[in-house]
């Protein structure tokens, strides 16, 4: 039956995009234990467990222990990451390639395009939690790094973040600039980190937009953010504010902002992504939990449209933090 026979093929398929995702994606050892979480009152909701203890009390001889009270809440996120693309190849070259086409084109999929976009997705979003350490800085070499990764070891320290855990993301450059040293004091402080990733720069920015793919973002896939300015309402000069006067799609900031220029002055409203250098994250810290949905695989046959088989590919999850862990983050970008 033509129904059954596409049933199997979606679940062969599903397979083989999970095994090219996890070995083309730097991110896949952050996924989160599913046990932990449930589904919430919604269908684009999970639930996960929070839990806060007091502390410890004098002892009493007479009376004994002093209370300390236990706190389980159970925290509801919502599903942060929706995206999916459908695959169609032409039957006589799917036939032709003894149908590698199909099965290539969904692992090319993938590799330059599924895993690279969940990375820069989940390390996007990381650098937006509240609470973790962003540092600005520029790391030309790789003494600059090694002092800077001791910087960070420090931090995370005195903040009690277990080393147990913590992983390590950098950029290729960086990491191999500190594997070329060589040193005792380099060895040590790599040693220092569970798993070491290296993350090539057009993963690693602290902030992206994700193409819509459609419409003039047809391309679809992922770019750098770039800033974003709207016109001021302001009536007078906020001198906590920066302004930009536009000119084509340049904006320059007004160093000595007049009110009667007010009119024509645009504010910032969000940041461009910038480059990181390195990423610290604690595991036990991070909520990344994704689900691989192949809705359907429609033979040529079937397809009403075309003489062409058809993938449709859909990932769907969540990347959150538990908000009493942000000290598990550390996140290092240029200016």
């Amino acid at each position: 039956m033509p129904g059954n026979n596409s049933i199997a093929l979606a679940k062969n398929y599903i397979s083989i995009l999970d095994e090219v995702y996890k070995k083309a994606s730097v991110t896949a050892d952050l996924t989160s234990d599913s046990t932990m979480m449930r589904a919430g009152a919604n269908v684009n909701e999970i639930v996960y467990p929070q839990i806060e203890v007091g502390g410890l009390g004098d002892y009493d001889r007479n009376s004994g222990y002093t209370s300390a009270g236990v706190k389980l809440q159970w925290v509801t996120a919502k599903f942060n990451y929706d995206r999916g693309a459908k695959l169609e190849v032409d039957a006589m070259d799917n036939n032709e390639s003894m149908n590698l086409a199909f099965t290539q084109a969904g692992a090319e999929l993938q590799r330059t395009r599924g895993a690279p976009e969940a990375d820069a997705f989940t390390f996007a979003t990381v650098c937006g939690f509240k609470g973790i350490t962003l540092k600005e800085e520029t790391l030309g070499n790789a003494e600059a790094f090694l002092k800077a990764l001791i910087e960070a070891k420090n931090k995370m320290d005195e903040d009690e973040v277990p080393e147990e855990g913590r992983i390590l993301y950098a950029t290729p450059t960086l990491m191999n600039g500190v594997m070329a040293l060589d040193t005792t004091k380099s060895r040590e402080i790599l040693n220092a980190f569970n798993v070491k990733k290296k993350v090539p720069q057009s993963r690693f920015y602290t902030a992206i937009h994700l193409l819509k793919g459609k419409d003039d973002e047809a391309a679809g896939h992922y770019e750098r953010a770039k800033a974003d300015y709207v016109q001021t309402e302001d009536t007078a000069v906020d001198s906590s504010k920066t302004y930009y006067t536009k000119a084509g799609n340049v904006y320059t900031a007004v160093t000595s902002p007049q009110t009667a220029d007010l009119p024509g002055y645009y504010e910032q409203v969000s940041a461009a992504g910038k480059d990181i250098n390195f990423m610290i994250i604690h595991k036990p810290a991070i909520i990344k939990f994704d689900k691989h949905i192949a809705s359907d695989v429609i033979p040529a046959k079937l397809n009403a449209q075309a003489d062409g088989d058809i993938l449709k590919y859909r990932k769907y999850g969540l990347v959150d933090h538990y908000q009493n862990k942000a000290a598990g983050f550390y996140v290092s970008h240029k200016a």
